[in-house]
């Protein structure tokens, strides 16, 4: 996906945890942080901390969404997704992409991976991989000011 591209449908869930959100939720008064994870990626629970200071810190200014996208059979228990969730604090929306029906509409193909959408649902930052999270607060810090400029 490239930058500057609408945000897609958010389509194709086995599951949504943590209550479930649609496109037109997201896009209008707030940028959107997606972050992709899945129950076997180490680098995603070490990153879990600092993803969920950003839902936190960020609260009334940034929309925040779990995708968690399997890497293998063993990733599509959803009582395991449910049980992880819980042990890393993941209290925002989660959107179980067990048929990676998202990710392929993003072209995701890594965990953990990061996009950050503009309030008007355009793809503005896209990371992946386990470090690097100052930049990415950089870019969110970036496309909050722009809303709080206009």
């Amino acid at each position: 996906m490239k930058l500057r591209e609408p945000m897609p449908e958010l389509a194709g869930a086995t599951e949504w945890l943590n209550g479930q959100v649609t496109k037109d939720e997201l896009i209008g008064e707030k940028p959107t942080l997606f972050h992709f994870w899945s129950i076997s990626c180490h680098l995603c629970k070490e990153a879990m901390p600092q993803v969920n200071q950003f839902r936190d810190d960020f609260n009334d200014k940034l929309n925040v969404v779990a995708v968690h996208m399997p890497r293998s059979e063993n990733d599509l228990n959803l009582e395991e997704i449910k049980k992880v969730a819980a042990e890393h604090g993941i209290t925002q929306p989660i959107f179980v992409d067990s048929e990676l029906k998202f990710a392929d509409s993003l072209e995701n193909q890594y965990v953990p991976a990061y996009y950050v959408f503009d309030k008007e649902g355009k793809l503005r930052h896209f990371q992946a991989g386990g470090g690097g999270m100052k930049m990415l607060e950089k870019r969110v810090n970036r496309v909050l000011n722009e809303v709080e400029k206009s």
